[in-house]
């Protein structure tokens, strides 16, 4: 497994624009995209995406990891498999999470 290049900051809708800001406006960041309830920065070698989550009542960050067998890899880390959190479209891999919640998108890396 290695690091994928994205993190997701899941916000709650009242908190979306102000963080938004804070990354652009404070931080200095330069948007990369931008998609309706999404705006993701450059962060380095990865991109930041700040996710307008309407039903969600607190910020939860998601991450993202790399392996060339997604499932080998999920059995190896005995992670439960969390394919419900949000669909995955021409993605082979599955969202799990670690002990303490914290989502992960465990994926092939897609090359080209």
């Amino acid at each position: 497994m290695e690091p994928g290049k994205n993190i997701a900051i899941k916000v709650p809708l009242h908190q979306w624009e102000d963080t938004v800001s804070f990354y652009r406006d404070k931080v200095g960041l330069s948007v990369a995209r931008e998609l309706d309830n999404s705006t993701g920065f450059n962060f380095g070698s990865i991109t930041l995406w700040i996710d307008r989550v309407p039903q969600q009542s607190q910020t939860d960050v998601w991450i993202e990891l790399f392996d060339e067998n997604p499932d080998a890899a999920l059995a190896s880390l005995g992670s439960p498999k969390r394919d419900e959190l949000e669909p995955l479209t021409n993605v082979t891999g599955h969202w799990t999470s670690d002990p303490a919640g914290t989502v992960i998108l465990l994926r092939q890396e897609q090359m080209g």
